[in-house]
């Protein structure tokens, strides 16, 4: 990074020019992604060595680490070869023995001289009944002892690299630091009592008792807000340049939305028509809206992105809506339609399998501006898809698509407005660490009518009664779905015993009743088997998590699901939302594999006795972490070394008001505060951020 602060270049030098680290030992540091001093000083040590002198051995409980000074006694080297050398020394109160393998003899007359005092510090044992150290880490002369640290920091370590390599390399590291100019507003760290960045380091890396250690302590929390500023920093800044980018103003005079409003079956929740004002709102501004809508399964999500569409045809835009399947394409066609129609409005669905002739229709007929809506899967995403005049694009799941995604929709029209919807309620700090460079628009209600699930914990041992009880609901013309156990990492494995599944409830409810559907069949396989469990051809519909997301067959009413103790928490209500969709009550039935760990007891008692989303998803958080919460591969989410999101998860919402402020009092970063941000970014390797800063 060329204009990197002067201030910095001794934190990203070579790592050889620490104490003790040569070109091969640079390679094992290496391995644990340390490159350079600044990612060593970023290593903290995870607990303490005692090393204060006590009288004797006799006052400590082996194993342990004890510091004693001793009277060297008699020499017992051991001629056989690969037996150790053991030296008699008596404390205090009691005599022990030291241990030497591959000993030199001359250099231990010389370390421990008979009958001279020496202090000796190092791990004690018991063997046989007889004290020892093996190896001690400290022989010195009882003057010099004071060189021996009463409280010693252990780091993590990783093959070819000591505890003494890395002390020494640590010290050589620290010297390399300087105080650099305070980044956070002086408020705040007068508030938390956090002291500068250069105090925080050396308290951290000299911790005097374990409570030091501790993630909350003022030097350790300083650190860990640094690098969670410096990513909302990165966010805050993305989020201004979207802002800077010129934007079209639509806005709409209501009368597409009105006509919808007047055919729809039920009144739209308060949170529905507040959302959609947040989103027309910012549409109707001249700049880019980037907005984050988050629902709980089942709270209308898709009518609040309709009257979004509808506002860009009103103001004589298109708009485009993305489904990271082409089920979930097809459906929001099917949902959307009727309403579509209602309003005179030109809805067409764009997926791969066009075929040519109809793909270069609906193609000539989007770039004319004759198709006002467009539904879709990521083809939508070709080169050749070509619109009119693309106000605004709709992403549904977003945890599917990634930030670069979002910039290549954006990238489709000339000012497009994004809108990411989700159904996955994410605890807020996890939204904040993905979507900071969001506007967020919340649906918190469910709409009225909608009656809860029972759910309901069953042991594997009572397989038979529920297949009976899956009979006796299909005999009442219920439909149901029975979702197959996660099988390790293996889609292949899954599919065999979603087959075996398959096969066993097809034999115990008759041919023809029974669906399967799962991600290894073709595609158009798959819609054929969803198309017939929609039409109500299939009673019972075995499939894998493909179902987790958005299917929508309100007849459906009952969900088995196998091993449920495999699942996440919130994987297990995405799958319970797929029932509770009609007007009869619905059951869900979590079927465990006993004995079951207490984090998985735990995790399905929440699931039967709250539908809440948003409990679940941060219940969720604590118990699995922030990386499978939303599928760590796609997440997305910032790796810190230093901050823990699962438990410092305040200090996130903490960075993003701070961030947003700085910028709003000085977009350009020029300022004496703007200025120490721009080193922190530097320190933190935020190259994307350090290229939004506008140059002023």
């Amino acid at each position: 990074m060329s204009n990197r602060p002067e201030i910095l270049f001794p934190l990203f030098a070579e790592l050889t020019k620490l104490d003790g680290v040569g070109p091969k030992m640079a390679k094992n540091f290496a391995k644990m992604g340390v490159e350079r001093p600044r990612d060593l000083l970023f290593v903290l040590p995870h607990s303490l060595i005692n090393r204060e002198l006590i009288t004797s051995v006799q006052d400590a409980q082996p194993p342990c680490v004890v510091t004693v000074e001793v009277v060297v006694g008699m020499h017992r080297p051991n001629a056989i070869k690969g037996r150790p050398y053991r030296v008699t020394v008596q404390d205090a109160k009691t005599s022990f023995q030291l241990v030497f393998f591959h000993a030199h003899k001359d250099w231990l007359n010389e370390q421990l001289p008979a009958g001279q005092r020496r202090v000796v510090s190092g791990k004690i044992e018991l063997f046989d009944g007889v004290a020892q150290m093996v190896h001690p880490d400290f022989i010195l002369r009882p003057q010099a002892a004071d060189a021996i640290p009463s409280n010693e920091p252990v780091y993590p370590l990783t093959a070819g690299v000591t505890q003494k390599t890395m002390q020494k390399a640590m010290a050589s590291a620290l010297e390399r630091a300087v105080d650099l100019p305070e980044w956070i507003a002086p408020s705040l760290t007068e508030k938390h009592g956090w002291p500068g960045w250069y105090s925080a380091l050396k308290s951290a890396h000299a911790p005097e008792k374990p409570g030091d250690l501790a993630r909350d302590v003022a030097p350790r929390q300083r650190l860990a807000y640094d690098e969670i500023l410096a990513h909302q920093l990165t966010l805050a800044l993305a989020r201004a340049k979207m802002r800077r980018a010129k934007g079209i103003a639509s806005l709409g005079n209501g009368h597409l939305r009105n006509k919808v409003l007047a055919v729809l079956p039920f009144k739209p929740t308060g949170a529905q028509l507040r959302s959609a004002d947040e989103i027309t709102g910012d549409m109707a501004e001249p700049v880019r809206m980037n907005r984050l809508l988050q629902g709980d399964v089942g709270s209308g999500k898709t009518l609040v992105a309709l009257m979004a569409l509808l506002a860009a045809v009103e103001a004589g835009g298109q708009g485009v809506m993305m489904a990271p399947t082409e089920i979930l394409a097809r459906q929001h066609l099917e949902g959307l339609q009727p309403l579509a129609e209602a309003a005179g409005v030109v809805l067409e669905i764009l997926t791969g399998r066009d075929k040519s002739g109809e793909r270069r229709r609906k193609l000539a007929a989007l770039a004319a501006g004759d198709i006002q809506i467009l539904v879709g899967t990521h083809a939508v995403f070709q080169k050749d898809v070509v619109f009119h005049d693309l106000r605004l694009a709709v992403i549904d799941e977003q945890h599917r698509f990634g930030v670069r995604q979002r910039m290549d929709l954006g990238a489709k029209g000339a000012a497009v407005d994004i809108l990411v919807m989700t159904a996955t309620p994410i605890p807020r700090s996890l939204a904040l660490a993905n979507y900071g460079d969001m506007d967020i628009s919340l649906l918190d209600e469910k709409p009225p009518g909608r009656l809860p699930i029972e759910t309901v914990l069953v042991s594997n041992t009572r397989f038979d009664q529920v297949v009976a009880r899956l009979k006796a609901a299909i005999a009442e013309g219920r439909q149901a779905y029975w979702v197959c156990p996660l099988v390790g990492e293996s889609e292949l494995v899954e599919w065999a015993a979603a087959e075996e599944r398959f096969k066993i409830l097809r034999a115990a409810l008759g041919e023809g009743v029974v669906g399967l559907v799962h991600g290894q069949l073709p595609a158009a396989e798959k819609d054929a088997a969803m198309a017939r469990f929609v039409a109500g051809e299939t009673k019972l519909l075995v499939a894998t998590t493909v179902i987790e997301v958005g299917v929508d067959v309100p007849s459906a009413s009952i969900m088995v699901i196998e091993q449920a103790e495999k699942f996440g928490l919130s994987q297990l209500h995405q799958l319970r939302g797929r029932v509770g969709r009609g007007a009869d009550a619905s059951t869900c039935l979590l079927m465990y594999a006993p004995p079951l760990g207490e984090t998985a007891m735990r995790r399905l008692k929440v699931m039967r006795d709250t539908e809440d989303g948003f409990k679940i998803a941060e219940e969720d958080l604590q118990l699995r972490g922030a990386g499978d919460v939303l599928g760590m591969a796609q997440s997305g989410l910032p790796r810190f070394q230093i901050a823990d999101l699962e438990v410092q998860a305040d200090l996130m919402k903490i960075a993003q008001d701070d961030a947003r402020l700085l910028l709003f009092e000085d977009p350009d970063m020029a300022g004496e505060r703007g200025k120490a941000a721009r080193v922190l970014l530097y320190l933190m390797e935020q190259d994307k951020a350090i290229r939004l800063i506008s140059v002023g």
